[in-house]
């Protein structure tokens, strides 16, 4: 029985998922968005939000058993430094999961797991577009858009001619 037993395994050893843990907590400090799978993504939660206290502290204590989970120095000191500072005032909560839908190849859930309250604040990505009555219209503004650019180009291209035509008259 599990009884009491937190965590997913992910099909892997138990070195192997710290391994992984320990790659992706400092991926997402250094780039403060990753895109990963849904079950990678809720698991990596909770060690990235541990990891951020750890910074918020910023006591020797607390360095130390960061540097156990980050493994480059940049991650290192953005933990205690603009991250720490980011999130003084916010007691957890320091990550946001967004489902993208499934990966092309074996179909297994995707997400973006991000760190709020981020600096230059990118927009959420689009849901794929299903074959509903709205990306239909979508796609007839498109094609509507396209005609009148190539009637512009036509035009262009009609003036520069008469254009032409005019200089050599004159000459």
């Amino acid at each position: 029985m599990r009884h009491l037993k937190s965590g997913r395994k992910l099909g892997r050893t138990t070195a192997h998922r710290k391994a992984l843990f320990r790659n992706m907590v400092t991926a997402l400090i250094q780039r403060e968005r990753i895109r990963t799978t849904l079950a990678k993504a809720k698991e990596l939660r909770s060690h990235a939000e541990k990891t951020i206290t750890l910074g918020k502290k910023g006591t020797l204590a607390a360095r130390r058993r960061a540097l156990r989970v980050i493994k480059t120095k940049d991650a290192y000191l953005k933990l205690f430094g603009p991250l720490s500072e980011r999130y003084a005032g916010r007691n957890g909560g320091y990550t946001r999961i967004l489902k993208l839908g499934n990966r092309r190849g074996d179909d297994a859930p995707m997400a973006i797991i991000e760190l709020v309250d981020r600096d230059g604040e990118v927009e959420q990505p689009e849901p794929k577009k299903g074959k509903g009555k709205k990306g239909a219209a979508k796609k007839t503004e498109a094609k509507g858009e396209k005609k009148e650019t190539k009637a512009k180009e036509k035009e262009d291209k009609k003036e520069d001619k008469k254009d032409e035509e005019e200089k050599k008259d004159a000459e």
